[in-house]
């Protein structure tokens, strides 16, 4: 059986979709029939969802909803995550019940305590205007998150120590608290590797690593407090944990809070090294590190200086075309592709009005920090 072909009256596009029987999701053809929503992934038949059996946790929005999570009556456990505005248009008007005003409606008829609940909630989440990816990720709790973190953390260094001299890990830890003094969040685990790597990444749970190479690159500890601050401001607005629930859908999700098997544990990692984040998460993310910075009495422009930094060493790795490109990890973990710099984003750095500022470390502290890895692995192999 083949997918209803595109029609005025038929719109086509791609979602992803979980099955809710397999960890993680798969990229799907969809289609708005007049029977229900088409989805094929590349079986022998497409699934047909009836409008009339789809749900979701959040009323759709003509103005408000980017994407939206559906379920399925009859398929329990299954997800389908769109963010086309074309089939969010078209879903709004062939699904009204999934709207604003009909949940509204229907919250107003009596109903059992639990559905009373579940719709309020909803309505909250429409209301605040908040993505329903990121709302589902704070409904996570803390000790799961955090757990959650330290195995994404482990898949992605397995093959690189933690970095643990103690003038440098003293020195970290001063940066650290220092920048968690502009936040109202208060518990991070930054951590260094001894990676060449050129990179930094935030893990659910406020896990951030931090890599050597980053340390040898950085022009001085005001950069490497905008990019750790950066890294706390994707934490703080659940990004990585957003990633997950997006990718791995809801019954992976709650197989997760519940304790996670080790398949779905194992492959974590991985997932975690091929999420690449929106250009508005990025802009998230350094307007909370801008803050941090100011409010940690650090100068903000040590963003800029760190983003012009990255271009310039693009820019020769391309005028030189000889050197040598990260494998496997690398190439996926790489700041270059993981954080793409804009023109955009270093303007507003830029253009943050001037505060008293003082070093985000003293020199000392400095040189302890670049030194925490001590004799590096590559050094000693070579």
């Amino acid at each position: 059986m083949s997918m209803p072909s595109e029609s005025d009256n038929q719109p086509t596009g791609t979602a992803r979709f979980a099955d809710g029987k397999t960890a993680g999701s798969a990229q799907a053809t969809v289609v708005l029939t007049d029977r229900g929503i088409a989805i094929d992934t590349g079986g022998f038949a497409p699934l047909i969802w009836p409008y009339g059996a789809l749900e979701t946790a959040v009323p759709l929005s003509r103005h408000k909803n980017r994407d939206a999570l559906l379920t399925y009556k009859h398929q329990p456990g299954a997800t389908l995550f769109i963010e086309d505005p074309t089939l969010l248009a078209g879903l709004l008007e062939r699904a009204r019940h999934l709207s604003t005003s009909a949940q509204r409606w229907r919250w107003a008829k009596p109903v059992i305590a639990g559905v009373v609940l579940a719709m309020s909630i909803a309505g909250a989440i429409s209301l605040s205007n908040v993505r329903p990816a990121a709302t589902i990720a704070g409904w996570i709790p803390l000790e799961t998150r955090e757990a959650l973190g330290r195995q994404v953390v482990a898949s992605m260094t397995a093959k690189h120590k933690r970095c643990e001299v103690p003038a440098g890990a003293a020195a970290l830890d001063r940066l650290v608290t220092r920048l968690k003094r502009g936040s109202d969040t208060t518990k991070f685990d930054v951590r260094v590797v001894d990676w060449d790597l050129v990179n930094a990444f935030a893990a659910p749970g406020g896990q951030i690593v931090l890599t050597r190479g980053l340390l040898a690159k950085a022009g001085g500890p005001d950069e490497v407090a905008a990019v750790l601050a950066h890294e706390m401001g994707h934490g703080i607005k659940l990004h990585p944990e957003s990633g997950i629930v997006r990718s791995l859908g809801l019954s992976a999700l709650i197989e997760l809070m519940m304790g996670g098997s080790g398949g779905t544990l194992s492959s974590i990692g991985m997932l975690m090294a091929e999420f690449s984040y929106s250009r508005d998460a990025e802009r998230e993310a350094d307007a909370v590190a801008l803050e941090m910075l100011k409010g940690s009495g650090i100068a903000s422009q040590g963003l800029a200086s760190f983003f012009e930094r990255i271009e310039e060493i693009k820019s020769e790795r391309k005028k030189g075309g000889t050197a040598s490109k990260p494998s496997g990890w690398g190439r996926t973990l790489e700041v270059f592709s993981t954080h793409p710099m804009t023109d955009e984003r270093i303007a507003a750095a830029r253009k943050v009005p001037p505060y008293a500022a003082t070093p985000a470390l003293a020199p000392a502290d400095w040189q302890a920090l670049k030194a925490i890895c001590g004799a590096s692995e590559d050094a000693v192999k070579h």
